[in-house]
């Protein structure tokens, strides 16, 4: 007998509707799976097999066929154990098939038929929405990540049998309440606040900036200056996160399966700092199954890399795709997705191999050809991409022992939303939401200066011998100092500021 049992795959953040097919027939006792099942799917036989003696019902010996349609997309990882199971059950008369129609189910089963969470649950329940489908079983490890879905009617369970019984009428799993984000508290974190960082008020003042604008920054300085404590502090003066960015963020970390599936959604924005023996693959993403990697699970968060140029050169020139467009395209034989990678970079270095360069406190013993070395690890074009290059030295007594406390986090956070209020007013009806992701086009629309700043630029442009891009970046940052200080218009005193937060290129060009 022949049934149909509708789920749904995965291919990068979106979903498709796949048809689990289903038929018993007289013959040589067998299993055939179709439908370019990979490995996880050919060794679901074996625990749907258990799932289903270990639940109370027959496994029948029989010639079994299982379809996976479309036939021409690969399937991947465990998510049909749950349809495959309920279209045998369904095949084999010992449920009725009468509302499998009605429904899209998705789980992974272990031997002794209880149900586990999946990767990736969000991006599929919203797909299936969008296609029409309003009523999807899911397992109970999964049940949070679906209540912030709107408009669709989950089912969360814990096993085979309860799946079975339902569908058959004779057992009820009560949907999932939906929960609305307005009751999920949006917050940053209290634990790195910028009223624990003595001293370094250049430093805070240049975060403030990045932070209201979006700004790649890159601090430069001795070892035990502070750079890594000032980065982790940086969240906690972000905006708070929008529904979209909540959404989309949430579907990168489910599909990567680094989602808390207590809370099942992502509460704060991303802080990821990644080793600096990180692989191609682990920073970018891809893999036989082209996952994100760390620069999309910083997707609306920061992305900290400590210590720049330890990292291998061929996995920093990986950054400058995703810097420039705000996405990454993974493509392998026989896969190709695109990710979403718009984050704000934060890096630190050592001025120097053995970090004292320009230090008040410390000698440095580095030669000029060691130096020129260290320095030729990072590229001219991805140091292009980071707008602010900024010195950290090292703190004095006086800063560390002093019992004043310092600026707050909320009360810099307060700056920083006011200034992104106005970006948001500015970038009305279009994809940009700071002025950091400013195209070229609304940068001539937004970033005029007058024949005084226009002199100052001509004259930095042409000692520090920026680029094209190295120029557009100082403009952004520049319009960005002018909305905290709530100025329409761009003066020569923001175009100053934007210049002194170019240190890398004045050191260069000297």
């Amino acid at each position: 007998m022949l049934s149909k049992v509708r789920s749904f795959g995965l291919r990068g953040l979106d979903g498709y509707e796949v048809c689990i097919e289903t038929d018993i027939s007289n013959g040589m006792p067998c299993v055939d799976v179709l439908g370019l099942p990979d490995a996880v799917n050919k060794e679901s036989i074996k625990r749907v097999e258990s799932a289903i003696k270990n639940s109370g019902f027959k496994f029948i010996h029989k010639k079994l066929t299982i379809n996976m349609a479309p036939a021409d997309i690969k399937k991947e990882g465990p998510l049909y154990d749950l349809p495959i199971a309920i279209g045998i059950l369904a095949s084999t008369e010992q449920i009725s098939q009468s509302l499998l129609e009605k429904f899209v189910i998705i789980g992974e089963l272990s031997l002794d038929g209880n149900l586990r969470g999946v990767r990736g649950l969000m991006p599929l329940i919203i797909s299936a929405l969008d296609k029409g489908y309003k009523n999807i079983i899911i397992p109970k490890d999964n049940e949070a990540e679906a209540a912030y879905i709107n408009g669709v009617k989950a089912y969360a369970a814990t096993s085979l049998s309860e799946v079975a019984a339902f569908l058959c009428g004779s057992g009820e799993i009560p949907p999932v309440e939906h929960r609305p984000l307005s009751e999920q508290k949006i917050r940053t974190s209290s634990e790195n606040d910028f009223k624990y960082v003595k001293g370094q008020f250049t430093a805070k003042r240049a975060l403030e900036i990045a932070a209201a604008g979006g700004h790649n920054i890159l601090m430069i300085g001795p070892p035990g200056t502070g750079k890594t404590m000032l980065a982790k502090c940086l969240p906690s003066i972000l905006p708070d996160m929008s529904f979209d960015e909540i959404l989309e963020t949430t579907k990168i970390h489910s599909v990567a399966g680094t989602l808390d599936n207590r809370a099942g959604i992502v509460e704060f924005r991303p802080f990821r700092s990644p080793h600096h023996t990180v692989s191609n693959v682990a920073l970018s993403g891809g893999g036989s199954n082209a996952r994100p990697g760390e620069i999309s699970l910083a997707h609306n968060g920061v992305l900290f890399l400590d210590e720049l140029p330890e990292y291998p050169r061929q996995v920093l020139e990986t950054l400058r795709q995703p810097l420039e467009n705000g996405s990454i395209v993974i493509s392998r034989a026989s896969i190709k997705v695109e990710y979403p990678a718009n984050f704000m970079l934060v890096a630190s270095m050592n001025p120097c191999p053995c970090g004292n360069l320009g230090s008040t406190v410390k000698e440095c013993t580095c030669t000029q050809s060691q130096i020129a070395k260290y320095l030729s690890k990072l590229s001219g074009p991805l140091m292009d991409r980071i707008d602010m290059h900024i010195a950290v030295d090292n703190v004095t007594y006086s800063d560390i022992s002093s019992s004043d406390t310092a600026e707050c986090s909320a009360d810099i956070k307060k700056r920083v939303d006011r200034a992104r209020q106005i970006q948001t007013e500015r970038f009305k009806g279009t994809d940009v939401h700071a002025n950091g992701s400013m195209t070229n086009r609304m940068q001539k629309d937004f970033c005029k200066l007058n024949s005084d700043c226009n002199k100052l630029m001509e004259a930095a442009f042409d000692k520090l011998g920026f680029s094209a891009r190295g120029y557009n970046r100082v403009l952004k940052v520049a319009r960005t100092i002018a909305d905290l200080e709530g100025c329409e218009n761009i003066g020569r005193n923001h175009i100053a500021e934007a210049i002194q937060y170019r240190s890398l290129d004045r050191q260069i060009s000297e």
